[in-house]
């Protein structure tokens, strides 16, 4: 009888549960339920929408191990009972760009936080929500007994929600909090403290950062779960480069609510510039990441806009002329990470009375979204990371304009595997690297790769290059 695993993925917007045999990576089951919408949630949220998609995986009496993949920086608050003391504050919430400002001033300039921790302050990383908490709400920060991510705050529901002393989490997670050195492989809780302007930050409990292929524990035997062993779990994007087997000179582009550059490199790197993210990945390797926080809603606002759905949004794009008959639309439609603009709205530049068209105008909705990517890219590459694979991924990446366009933009190549859940496919695989207690993830069978062709055009890029500064901050 095959051993069965679960990973789990709890993003933005959803949570999905793939169940897969240990072995093979066949896949078993399947289930998911939808997320509450906005940048601030209750964390209570996301174990319903867990509970409710095991159930629809059909449960986990028979699985022998699972791991959490989850969205990264999320700022879980807890007091010293282990309660949540706020919403918890998503990756995509921009309040906290003027605390980003703040901590980069106190530590002397970005280059000083490029080199403590691997990535220059926006607002998306969790060190600067600590910030705002202790700028704007001085009495729950007060209260901060323990800060965890979303996926160490499942993880430890799993285990019974017991000590804070049972939080665990892994390095590709810890990474992205800015209190956390992945090089050295240790908290920065001197920046801890800054964030929270206390003296020392030695009292607030951290999560116990876990080796790739090391249990966290066993499940809530309280609960039926104690048959369960439970992986470190992962950042998204890491849990996703598992998934896809990625190696050294890889890179994915994942098109989802964020765009995500990531790639696979053997040093940590160090981008003073903030381009770069040196973030950790799952396996004790590095995952350099460039990511911008408008990806796929960008095709679902354009698509809207023109009164079609995705599919009749793509035909129009192919239908145009590559350029888009001039226009550029810059897509910051909800502030920007990549570059750093947290307060930016959105431009549609080089309109004409002929540019004008339906055509023209999705063209240059799919065009935008890639030259955004595109810069991620060769951002990675700068730093000497090689990019040898581009594989596309993510809910964006079904569109059948950005598959065609994505080649022209990057002027190279593109691979596209065959659309799957690779953040919980990773999740699973991990897992079963954890029962197996081998040094190497298990070999799993992978998917099928299309590859897609087009003839470059440089001149798109070159024009989004020249007009992507002209935007204007929001009203």
């Amino acid at each position: 009888m095959a051993t069965l695993v679960a990973g789990i993925d709890s993003s933005t917007q959803s949570c999905k549960v793939v169940i897969r045999d240990a072995e093979t990576g066949a896949l078993a089951r399947f289930g998911q339920a939808p997320h509450p919408d906005g940048t601030e949630v209750d964390p209570a949220a996301w174990w319903d929408a867990l509970q409710a998609a095991v159930s629809a995986a059909g449960g986990l009496d028979d699985v022998a191990a699972v791991s959490v993949g989850g969205q990264q920086h999320g700022m879980v608050a807890l007091d010293a009972d282990g309660e949540v003391i706020r919403p918890a504050l998503l990756w995509n919430d921009t309040r906290s760009a003027p605390s980003a400002e703040d901590l980069i001033t106190d530590l002397g300039g970005p280059g000083e936080w490029s080199r403590a921790t691997g990535s220059v302050l926006v607002a998306s990383l969790t060190v600067t929500k600590l910030r705002w908490l202790a700028d704007h709400e001085p009495d729950n920060a007060a209260r901060v007994a323990a800060v965890a991510l979303p996926h160490d705050w499942l993880t430890w529901k799993l285990m019974g929600a017991g000590s804070l002393d049972m939080l665990t989490t892994d390095r590709s997670d810890a990474s992205g909090t800015s209190y956390f050195d992945a090089a050295a492989g240790q908290y920065r809780r001197d920046l801890l403290a800054m964030a929270l302007r206390r003296e020392s930050a030695e009292d607030i409990v951290l999560p116990r950062v876990l080796g790739p292929n090391q249990s966290a524990g066993i499940g809530d035997t309280a609960a039926g779960l104690g048959h369960l062993v439970l992986g470190p779990g992962a950042g998204d994007n890491a849990s996703a480069a598992l998934g896809l087997g990625m190696r050294r000179g890889d890179v994915a582009i994942s098109i989802g609510t964020s765009g995500v550059v990531s790639a696979v490199a053997p040093d940590p790197v160090d981008d003073p510039s903030g381009t770069v993210n040196g973030f950790a990945d799952a396996t004790g390797a590095f995952l350099p990441l460039a990511v911008t926080l408008n990806g796929s809603r960008v095709l679902d606002a354009t698509a809207r806009l023109l009164g079609v759905d995705h599919g009749e949004l793509a035909e129009l794009a192919l239908a145009a002329d590559p350029g888009a008959g001039g226009l550029t639309l810059v897509p910051y439609l909800e502030g920007e990470r990549t570059p750093n603009l947290p307060d930016a709205t959105g431009s549609l530049l080089g309109m004409s009375v002929a540019g004008m068209t339906r055509e023209n105008l999705a063209r240059a909705a799919v065009e935008g979204l890639l030259c955004g990517q595109a810069d991620g890219v060769a951002a990675v590459e700068a730093l000497g990371v090689p990019v040898e694979r581009i594989q596309l991924i993510g809910g964006g990446a079904r569109s059948r304009a950005v598959q065609q366009v994505a080649p022209a933009i990057l002027g190279r190549d593109v691979q596209l595997p065959e659309p799957g859940e690779y953040v919980a496919d990773g999740a699973a695989r991990q897992a079963a690297w954890v029962l197996a207690a081998t040094e190497e993830p298990p070999t799993w069978q992978t998917s099928k790769v299309t590859t897609v062709e087009a003839a470059p055009t440089p001149e798109v890029r070159e024009r989004y290059a020249e007009r992507r500064h002209l935007v204007a901050d929001r009203v």
